[in-house]
């Protein structure tokens, strides 16, 4: 806010029934009314100066309309006044929250010690400032990546409680009840209210948000407001709501029922919704459409399904009308006759091969018998050997008185050898053995 210097340089001679701190003691004080004539008379020397500010208080008695201006920067605050004649000069579109500059020229009431500044002259500040300062604070926050898409956080499908700020008994809180009650009747919100424009409006949107933030059980947060004009709006443009609004963790949705100049509020949050009605609509699923969304489903699957379930049928029923389904055991009567000629083929050619290998076996054994021993021994041949199990194959082997054993075709016997018998002793050399059949 600009500040004045008073015209009179402080140190010059006051006006005549001012008083001094030293014409006043405690045993002779001087009057209130002396006191307030000399801060009358002192501010009275001051001149008219010209300051910007907000306009944050604007109530109107009669033709008279007493108002409080905010400094831009800080909450510093001061009262001012305008008289009926001066009202009538003034734009008629001045209201709380307008930027404005004004002329303003300090006045004391000595009656009640009342200190406020006269306004002579009040117009708006050009909305080309008020632009340019938004344009500069939007390409510093598009430049930190406030409005990068990537940070927003998604809108849940179906929030169970919905945090609302806006004004008290406003229309934008009735209308997002009543639309989001009429598509999801079981929604429930959770509202703060805090003022929607003036010096009033950034302190108590971020004391809400910050409140239903905290929140546990809140999804979803609504910043609503039915429209207005750009001067009403400066506040949804503020930085630090708005760098409020990016650290907040729970999704926040602008509802500031605007369509052409929009506040930085928009660009910030994570969904922005042209109206508060338009809010309501995009926060909550209408019951009917969801109820028809999931008939259409039900009535997709039960059709998939019967497609699915009738095309296997026909498929079934054309693999058994094939004749060896129809009557498996057709497969059977028809193979059995080849199973029994097989079977008679097996059993032929295992007799003959019994009877082949019998006949083998015969041979073998009779070839076996003809040249065993035994066979020899039974056509009356003998053999001869020793005690000791030695065959005698010589005539030399056994001497005179050598006992020996004789086996013969069937058993065996003890003889004594009498010696050698020299040939053509008149005895056969083959005798005593008979000889073969």
């Amino acid at each position: 806010m600009t500040t004045f210097q008073p015209a009179v340089v402080p140190g010059e001679a006051p006006p005549p029934d001012s008083v001094r701190p030293r014409d006043s003691t405690a045993q002779a004080p001087t009057s209130v009314a002396r006191l307030n004539d000399t801060i009358r008379g002192f501010v009275q020397t001051w001149g008219s100066v010209w300051v910007e500010g907000e306009i944050t208080g604007w109530n109107q008695r009669g033709g008279n309309v007493f108002g409080r201006l905010k400094d831009l920067v800080t909450d510093a605050t001061v009262s001012f006044r305008i008289w009926s004649s001066t009202r009538d000069r003034l734009p008629g579109d001045l209201k709380v929250g307008d930027h404005v500059i004004a002329c303003v020229k300090a006045d004391y009431f000595p009656k009640n010690g009342d200190f406020s500044f006269g306004v002579s002259a009040m117009r708006h500040v050009g909305l080309g400032d008020q632009l340019e300062r938004l344009e500069r604070l939007r390409a510093q926050l598009r430049a930190e990546g406030l409005f990068d898409p990537a940070r927003k956080k998604p809108i849940p499908f179906l929030p169970h409680v919905i945090g609302l700020i806006t004004g008290e008994n406003s229309d934008a809180e009735k209308d997002v009840h009543r639309n989001a009650e009429l598509r999801w009747p079981q929604v429930s919100f959770r509202t703060k209210y805090a003022a929607v424009q003036g010096d009033r409006c950034v302190p108590e949107t971020i004391a809400a948000l910050k409140a239903l933030d905290a929140a546990p059980d809140v999804d979803v947060i609504v910043i609503a407001r039915g429209g207005g004009d750009p001067q009403t709006l400066l506040g949804f443009s503020d930085e630090r709501l708005l760098r409020a609004v990016a650290a907040a963790s729970t999704p926040v949705v602008s509802a500031i029922g605007h369509e052409n100049d929009h506040p930085l509020l928009d660009d910030v949050a994570d969904l922005r919704a042209s109206t508060p009605t338009d809010a309501a609509k995009r926060l909550v699923p209408d019951v009917a459409e969801q109820r028809a969304l999931v008939a259409q489903l039900r009535a997709r699957l039960t059709s998939r399904l019967t497609q699915r379930v009738t095309h296997d049928i026909a498929q079934l029923e054309q693999l058994r009308s094939r004749p060896v389904l129809r009557a498996p055991e057709s497969l059977v009567d028809s193979r059995s006759h080849e199973i029994e000629l097989l079977a008679a083929r097996g059993r032929d050619r295992i007799d003959r091969s019994l009877q082949t290998h019998e006949r083998r076996t015969a041979e073998l054994r009779a070839t076996l018998r003809a040249l065993s021993p035994a066979s020899t021994l039974a056509r009356g041949y003998a053999i001869a050997h020793l005690a000791d199990g030695v065959i005698v194959r010589d005539a030399a082997q056994a001497p005179a008185s050598t006992p020996v054993v004789v086996t013969v075709g069937r058993g065996s016997f003890a003889a004594r050898s009498d010696g050698e018998i020299a040939e053509g002793s008149g005895a056969s050399a083959d005798e005593g053995v008979p000889a073969p059949n």
